[in-house]
């Protein structure tokens, strides 16, 4: 099925949608929060909430019940927590979407709808899983609510995969001399706002402390001034990205002053790509965070070959019980 489909579906059932709740860990449940950023700024009548699955197991939300549309992700469809979440959200009679690369897999078990997604073929692949879910928020607001841009976000769904593949194509050279300058940090931090936000904390987490073993923090722009902006000084290292959008102000604001005090800066900036040219202005601030991704993702290889680190090495992850 299409998200188009499973949310006719879904309306055909229960006219009455009240709340959505998304449910994932690490990267995945980063994956989801474009979707649950564009619904909670365009709904005016549906509660939307982001869980990492074990707080959803254990804090589960009064407001999951028939009226409910609970979606969850997980890569290879076998997070422990995300599964339990899954058939949690099902045992109280939500409308249960589950998104996996793997077809199949223990989370399909208890969920209504599957979609699977892609990940190898190349870098646009590795971004569906976070495309289907905003399509799959686009089609819930449009068809209990309406949406004024639903052509202009079905555009931007046609065009982002290629937007993709032509940006990574480009930036390999940036990306070497950005992995040979910090391939000796003992610690970067990342910055990201609006629908980007979670990439900088995906990034931070996933792709630099379990994939490199490198400390790691990560801030909203809004929030970087006030508290971290306190470390910032010559040559500490930051990766900073930045929309092309309605919160570029903050980004170019904390860009300048990271540029004042001289610390080392990266940026990746969806600007750069010629996204706006491709895409809506009036959508482009949903695309951002696909576009960033997949450029980011041929940074970390970069990284990880001048570390001679591969970002498959694991110490603890599916090697203890944990």
């Amino acid at each position: 099925m299409t998200p188009k489909n499973i949310i006719t579906t879904i309306k055909e059932r229960q006219p009455n949608i009240k709340s959505i709740v998304y449910v994932g860990c690490g990267a995945s449940q980063a994956d989801l929060y474009p979707a649950k950023y564009f619904l909670e700024e365009n709904s005016k009548d549906i509660r939307v909430s982001l869980y990492t699955a074990n707080e959803f197991n254990y804090a589960t939300p009064k407001a999951v019940d028939s009226s409910c549309i609970v979606i969850t992700a997980s890569l290879g469809g076998t997070t422990p927590e995300t599964v339990e979440a899954t058939s949690k959200a099902k045992k109280l009679g939500a409308h249960v979407i589950t998104l996996t690369h793997i077809e199949n897999s223990p989370i399909t078990k208890d969920a209504d709808y599957v979609l699977v997604h892609g990940f190898e073929k190349n870098y646009a692949a590795k971004l569906e899983k976070m495309t289907l879910a905003v399509q799959l928020a686009v089609e819930i607001l449009y068809q209990f609510e309406g949406y004024d841009n639903y052509k202009e976000m079905i555009n931007g769904f046609d065009k982002i995969y290629n937007l993709i593949e032509e940006s990574v194509s480009t930036v390999l050279p940036e990306a070497k001399k950005f992995a040979n300058s910090y391939k000796d940090d003992k610690l970067i931090y990342l910055m990201g706002s609006g629908a980007t936000a979670k990439v900088a904390y995906s990034t931070s987490l996933c792709l630099l402390m379990e994939m490199q073993w490198v400390n790691s923090g990560n801030f909203h722009n809004g929030e970087f001034f006030h508290g971290p902006f306190e470390i910032v000084d010559k040559n500490v290292p930051f990766l900073l990205f930045m929309n092309d959008g309605k919160t570029r102000p903050m980004d170019s604001r904390a860009l300048t002053f990271l540029q004042r005090f001289d610390a080392k800066i990266t940026v990746i900036d969806a600007k750069d790509f010629g996204i706006s040219s491709v895409i809506s202005p009036k959508v482009v601030d949903y695309f951002n965070p696909m576009l960033i991704s997949g450029v980011m993702r041929v940074y970390a290889e970069q990284l990880a070959i001048a570390r001679s680190h591969p970002l498959t090495k694991r110490r603890y992850m599916w090697k203890l019980e944990y």
